[in-house]
């Protein structure tokens, strides 16, 4: 969005220099003498032993994915905002996808925003993806990548995690990382059920600064591989010995019970068209996404087509899909040819594919 006038341009200017200053002065410290009494009663050359050998398991045992394979900021930013609440399969193929549609950070800040919502469409959580936009056009007037974690953790989007993910991989700044993978790991390590401040500054202890970005990434896919909710593969870590619980550690939190919904869409097609609604852009949830009409109760004239299953966070919809004659009013015909340039919600997307309309 361009911003008129000189208060404007004055506005992008005081926020790019607090997120790019032109020189950094701070460096974030971490409160290490409030962390634990002794990390699991290890000295110095015990805590290399540990990194030592949880990096040489990452190096021999780690997944291949396609954001590893180098460290560009751009590329790593991109793979850790997906990543977000989104499982790492449907990460993969998406990633090489949306890289090709916008393959440098200054391609991504010029599109329009709605062909940065098509291009995310079925990956859910589409703020993820305006923040990535907006903090792309920031970066782009900067002239520059941020070059620390606090200068990242400035942009829209970007939280302690993120910030920390992407300056230790890109930057191999020595900071820690804490998501749900590594707090598992830890509590199970430790022993103990430590409030997340806590369990930040451990993870900052237990921290390889010669190897940071590495080393994060192998704390990552210890607790997505090996040391997994439920029952862990505990014969398979490359640090059980260090480990106080041994898998036994509880999990501090439970899921919440997933509430089940029935919902009802109507599919109208003819010829090369599909009728279509969009959000509107005032709505709190997926504005200016595009989905088919909803039903509110079906007449005895529809037709059901068939039926999905659609997840969102705690509710599973059970969705009748039914082709009305003739079809309801209100909506847009949409020909089928645009459909991919569209911003689609990801369950639009699962009926379309399921009537066979898009691949």
């Amino acid at each position: 969005m361009r911003m008129q006038g000189q208060s404007g341009i004055r506005r992008v200017a005081t926020l790019i220099s607090l997120i790019f200053p032109r020189r950094v002065k701070t460096v974030r410290t971490y409160n290490l003498s409030s962390a634990m009494k002794s990390l699991v009663q290890l000295d110095s050359p015990r805590l290399a032993e540990l990194r030592c050998s949880l990096l040489t398991w990452y190096g021999n045992n780690r997944r291949d994915l396609p954001w590893r394979n180098n460290r560009d900021p751009y590329r790593v930013w991109v793979s850790e905002i997906m990543l977000q609440q989104t499982r790492v399969a449907a990460v993969v193929v998406r990633y090489a996808e949306f890289l090709k549609r916008f393959p440098s950070v200054r391609k991504l800040a010029s599109a329009r925003e709605s062909s940065v919502l098509a291009q995310w469409s079925g990956l859910g959580y589409y703020h993820r993806a305006r923040n990535l936009h907006a903090a792309a056009k920031i970066v782009v007037r900067a002239g520059n990548f941020p070059q620390n974690s606090e200068s990242w953790h400035a942009l829209p989007g970007i939280g302690r995690y993120t910030s920390a993910a992407i300056a230790s991989i890109a930057f191999n700044e020595p900071i820690a990382v804490l998501d749900g993978n590594v707090e598992r790991v830890l509590r199970r390590l430790l022993g103990g059920a430590d409030s997340s401040a806590k369990l930040w500054n451990y993870a900052q202890q237990l921290l390889d600064h010669d190897r940071p970005g590495d080393f994060n990434q192998a704390m990552m896919e210890l607790g997505a591989t090996v040391c997994v909710p439920g029952t862990p593969q505990c014969d398979n870590c490359p640090i059980q010995k260090f480990c106080r619980t041994r898998g036994r550690g509880k999990s501090v939190s439970r899921k919440p019970r997933q509430q089940r919904r029935e919902i009802i869409y109507s599919l109208a097609r003819r010829q090369n068209f599909v009728l279509l609604i969009c959000r509107s852009k005032t709505s709190s949830l997926m504005p200016n996404m595009w989905e088919l009409p909803e039903v509110a109760s079906r007449n005895p004239s529809d037709k059901i087509l068939f039926s999905v299953r659609h997840s969102i966070t705690i509710t599973d919809f059970r969705v009748r899909v039914v082709g009305p004659t003739p079809p309801r009013p209100g909506g847009t015909w949409v020909r089928i040819s645009r459909l991919s340039s569209l911003p689609l919600t990801g369950l639009a997307m699962k009926i379309l594919r399921r009537a066979g309309i898009i691949q």
